[in-house]
């Protein structure tokens, strides 16, 4: 792989960075902000307590977020979020998105590849389908305040974090870009004044191996400091391909971050951000779960999937059995990246009031590749697109400081985006026989094999807004906070698809002509065509909180979320719109936030009503009688998601913490006449061969949600003998089943399940700086499904879960 060629540059730089183990203490201890950078607005936090004297030092249990642009206790602001901290992401090996979820029961990640990975906070967010390169999720995530336009730049291994915060509902105001749902923001460790190194080695089945490791210094006394940080991480496959005879579904991901931290004058602080990280895998093929072959009303499935395999008697698939993890595909398959970025963020303190400017240029690279058929047969021999993503974000923020009778904000924030993305299509030697079974198969054959088809795409997006935030301290118990964004954005962009390459119809008759003509066009359509658009939109927020005690909080907020206008640069049936409407959120909530005896009791309970107009969702519509999928956008006119959550944090002990999560979603289309039929349920008749391609959805489950989902951990530690101490941590989490196709198919219910984590080490020296410990991922080895999909002739396959893992690590700081 092109990664392997790498590894000795970051094995060095890994190596250079010292060893280092314990995860970072992220429940302050103290006010972890840089030395001479304490007043700033937002000035990043470190691991460790500034050099200055007279910071005044947070509880030990207390938490601090900056959900509201500012440097809160989680417990004081009004809003439903989750904080997952270095601690508890360190003791669970958790380094990427998909394993935070299960910390979190709102918030659902699941992934077809890196690029098609959907990210929902409370049912809404994404739906279930492709990603359409002109549609944008709904859920935003922010890494060290920058916007990440598209999912796949946000799947690397996260490194040298220090928390991950869940924003849970809309965050149109301060977080106006696509926030109709939720944000995930998440932070990372600042340089410090003093040395510091960490590092981790990891070892376990399935030959995984990982190297991280962070060092941090002055690089001028009390001027500048930088923070290097690496990782390393790689594990052979869980699927065997008995084509190629290896180990697929394998992962190879390096991350390399550096920092520079300035404080050239007492009120000014200056933060230099570089990342770059590739990620290689031989990933990712569905494996068959089951076969159907009638629809509900006994008809029989035209050309199904067993009818297609037996036509090749040469041919002898693989017992379907998906847990045996096994594949013969033959096409090659791969689902590469890489990304890189450069952020700068400056904070100004103007005694009373400080201005934050945070610029940033970031691209991502997405080099896929697939077997579209799922077989050893020769009939998809391509089917992909290659993303070029490149960005550029401005944000300028004005905020108080200190203690006022009004806190206030306010801001503008520009964004630039364009994706240019590059297809091909291509159909092998059995394409005529399993597709076209019924045509002259010399005629079917010179249609298809070798076609080989081009498509282009190119939106781009400009987008700027202004906004504001204050909060009013009506009483020193009561408060009103009010916030509203204005935001003004472009879109425009061109689709093509051409044909590279079709066999002569040399020799055929006109009639033969006409039907190897419609074939092609049935598979690959030539069609190009251009469009362009603007809106205006508006967001906000009002919320009333109350506080009867210290550690109590009541709220009620109402809020409004906008995303903007998609654009339809896809192959597109007849009447589809290459314009998408705008998407809009109102939702309604109320909460409660609490803590009690002597805060070793944390209790937070929120429920919600989030009604959605026109929800932009990505259509996969099948063309009959072919493995060809048409991927376009379209909007629902009413989805409504209500519910309820629950959080309990407890420490009966100081050796013992006990937490837990509980999230009830229920997620509906309200008006949504002209759904998808299921497979199963198209029917076809006499009168009707087709079926009924359209069903009334109106007060179906919205797909890719479950309607449960919980976690409980728990963590114990026991000093022994020589200072160690010995610690013990597990946790289960749980999700009810939920669809994974649009069209709510009975075979693509994924059943619910639950997995079992766990860790047990000992810690030695000096405040814990050597840490040995043994882990399991998945303890229990559950047999579960990621996705189902269904196709209409008959076949459903699957993403798997991950299986058991197991292994150990050790860690050092110093």
């Amino acid at each position: 792989m092109a990664l392997v060629r790498r590894r000795r540059y970051l094995l060095l730089a890994a190596t250079a960075l010292l060893p280092s183990g314990a995860a970072a203490q992220v429940v302050l201890a103290s006010n972890d902000t840089p030395a001479k950078a304490e007043k700033s607005v937002e000035a990043p936090r470190a691991d460790t307590a500034p050099t200055d004297a007279g910071v005044e030092e947070a509880p030990a249990n207390d938490i601090l977020v900056t959900a509201r642009r500012r440097e809160e206790r989680a417990q004081d602001v009004p809003i439903a979020l989750s904080v997952v901290d270095a601690e508890q992401l360190g003791i669970r090996g958790d380094y990427r998105l998909d394993q935070v979820q299960q910390l979190v029961p709102s918030l659902q990640v699941f992934s077809f590849n890196p690029r098609n990975t959907n990210i929902n906070i409370r049912g809404l967010g994404s739906n279930v389908a492709l990603t359409n390169d002109g549609l944008e999720n709904g859920v935003g995530v922010y890494i060290d305040n920058v916007y990440y336009g598209r999912v796949g730049q946000s799947q690397f291994d996260l490194v040298d974090l220090d928390r991950v915060e869940v924003l849970r509902g809309p965050q149109g105001t301060l977080f106006g870009k696509n926030t109709t749902a939720g944000a995930i923001n998440i932070s990372s460790r600042l340089p410090q004044f003093d040395w510091h190194a960490d590092g981790q080695v990891d070892v376990g089945n399935y030959d995984y191996r990982q190297l991280r490791g962070s060092v941090t210094g002055p690089l001028i006394d009390g001027l500048a400091a930088f923070r290097l940080s690496a990782a390393y991480t790689s594990r052979d496959g869980f699927l065997y391909d008995t084509t190629t005879r290896r180990r697929v579904h394998d992962y190879e991901n390096a991350t390399i971050r550096g920092q520079l931290l300035l404080t050239p004058a007492p009120a000014l602080t200056i933060r230099i951000i570089g990342d770059w990280g590739q990620q290689n895998q031989t990933c990712c093929v569905n494996l068959p779960v089951r076969t159907f072959a009638t629809y509900d009303n006994g008809a029989p499935i035209a050309n199904s999937f067993v009818q297609r395999l037996a036509r090749f008697p040469n041919y002898t698939p693989l017992p379907i059995d998906p847990f045996a993890r096994r594949t013969d595909a033959n096409s090659p398959f791969q689902a590469n990246m890489d990304t890189w970025g450069v952020s700068g963020q400056v904070d100004y303190d103007l005694d009373g009031a400080a201005l934050t400017s945070i610029t940033a240029v970031r691209q991502w690279n997405w080099f896929p590749r697939n077997d579209g058929d799922m077989t050893a047969l020769s009939i998809n021999t391509q089917g992909h697109i290659l993303n070029f993503q490149r960005q550029f974000s401005q944000e300028l923020r004005l905020a108080s400081t200190g203690t006022r009778t009004i806190d206030w904000l306010l801001g503008v924030y520009y964004f630039q985006q364009v994706v240019r993305g590059y297809g091909r299509s291509e159909f092998g030697p059995d394409a005529a026989l399993a597709l076209f079974p019924s045509d002259n198969q010399t005629v079917a054959g010179i249609a298809t094999n070798g076609l080989l088809s081009a498509t282009r795409s190119d939106p781009h997006t400009k987008s700027g807004a202004f906004f504001g935030q204050g909060t009013w301290h009506i009483t020193p118990a009561l408060s009103l906070t009010a916030g509203l964004r204005y935001t003004h954005e472009e879109k425009w962009g061109s689709y093509a698809n051409e044909r590279l390459f079709a066999q002569p119809t040399t020799g055929l008759t006109a009639a033969q002509i006409a039907r190897v003509t419609a074939i092609r066009n049935a598979l690959s359509p030539i069609q190009a065509f251009s469009v362009d658009t603007d809106d205006d939109s508006f967001s906000g927020l009002a919320t009333l909180g109350w506080k009867p005690g210290e550690d109590v909080l009541v709220y009620a907020t109402y809020s409004r979320g906008a995303k903007s206008q998609g654009l339809n640069l896809t192959n597109l049936p007849a009447g589809v719109d290459p314009v998408v409407r705008p998407e809009t959120v109102d939702n309604y909530e109320i909460g409660l936030k609490s803590q009690f005896l002597d805060r070793r009791v944390t209790f937070n309970l929120a429920a919600y009503q989030t009604n959605v107009h026109d929800y932009q969702t990505t259509i996969v519509q099948q063309v009959i009688g072919t493995n060809t999928y048409i991927n376009y956008i379209a909007n629902i006119p009413k989805v409504r998601s209500r519910g309820f959550e629950g959080d309990v944090a407890v420490r009966p002990a100081d050796w013992l913490s006990l937490t837990g999560s509980i999230a009830y979603t229920d997620a509906t289309y309200r008006d949504y006449p002209n759904g998808p039929t299921p497979v199963e349920a198209l029917n076809p008749t006499a009168t009707s061969p087709g079926g009924s391609p359209v069903s009334d959805f109106t007060g179906k489950r919205l797909a890719g949600v479950p309607k449960w989902a919980a976690s409980v951990g728990g963590d114990a530690t026991h000093t022994v003998g020589g200072g160690a101490e010995a610690y013990l941590h597990g946790d289960w989490s749980y999700r009810s089943s939920y669809y994974t196709v649009a069209s709510n198919s009975r075979y693509g219910l994924v059943p619910g399940y639950g997995l079992v984590n766990a860790r047990a080490g000992i810690r030695l020296g000096e405040d814990g700086r050597y840490d040995l410990s043994v882990w399991a991922r998945n303890l229990f080895d559950k047999h579960y499904f990621q996705t189902l999909n269904v196709v209409n002739y008959g076949l459903v396959t699957a993403i798997l879960g991950d299986p058991g893992t197991y292994g150990a690590t050790f860690k050092v700081r110093f």
